[in-house]
């Protein structure tokens, strides 16, 4: 069984303080490649509905490929200048196919007959055969809010790392899966993730995080 190590309080809360979303990366600084497959790894095992990972993400690393990009995302510098660019795409439709997929892989890695499965595999057949029943009332609504779960332990992940990045939804959906065509494999582009190290002149670097009080973002029952 994996072994569960407690972060300190003050760490994590000190580390996510200190994330931001960065509008200026150092572009002569590089991720560590072992850092690099330490945050490729991390969210890989995000959490998502079933378990069924709607979602593929597509690291760019080709700087051409992130030179033409770049004006399809309101030419904002991250896209070029990061360490690394990770799209983060939804699964266009989730099949019975997909689900048995799933089931198989169950069966497989934990070592049981698949039939022990028939009632798990039942529910989620009836939730991807009927989209309007799903939270949202679509598949697209249902897998990009799954991605965003992935996106969310990404850019924590990051932070505890002392990695960089900054999410990014200002970028043409469409014109990127020109690029990468993602959609002929099934996936469409749905948010990006910028990671690398903050330039020392980035101007929101400094700036104090602003959030709501706890009073008005929590409510007790």
């Amino acid at each position: 069984m994996p072994t569960q190590i407690p972060v300190a309080d003050q760490t994590l809360l000190s580390n996510l303080d200190w994330r931001y979303a960065v509008k200026k990366f150092d572009a002569a600084r590089k991720i560590p490649q072992a850092t690099w497959a330490t945050i490729e790894e991390a969210t890989r095992l995000a959490p998502s509905s079933y378990g069924l990972q709607p979602w593929r993400f597509v690291v760019v690393n080709d700087p051409t490929v992130r030179a033409k990009l770049r004006p399809l995302s309101w030419n904002q510098p991250q896209i070029t200048d990061a360490s690394h660019l990770i799209v983060f795409c939804r699964k266009i439709d989730v099949t019975v196919a997909d689900v048995d997929a799933y089931v198989a892989d169950i069966a497989a890695q934990r070592g049981v007959p698949a039939d022990t499965l028939k009632d798990y595999r039942g529910m989620m057949v009836g939730s991807v055969s009927s989209p309007a029943g799903l939270p949202g009332g679509s598949m697209e609504t249902y897998t990009r809010s799954q991605t965003y779960i992935a996106l969310g332990v990404f850019l924590t992940t990051c932070a505890m790392l002392g990695v960089d990045a900054c999410p990014m939804e200002g970028f043409d959906p469409k014109g990127y899966d020109g690029i990468l065509n993602t959609s002929k494999d099934g996936y469409m582009p749905v948010v990006l993730g910028a990671a690398g190290y903050r330039a020392s002149d980035d101007w929101l670097a400094n700036l104090k995080k602003v959030r709501a009080s706890k009073e008005k973002v929590f409510r007790y029952v």
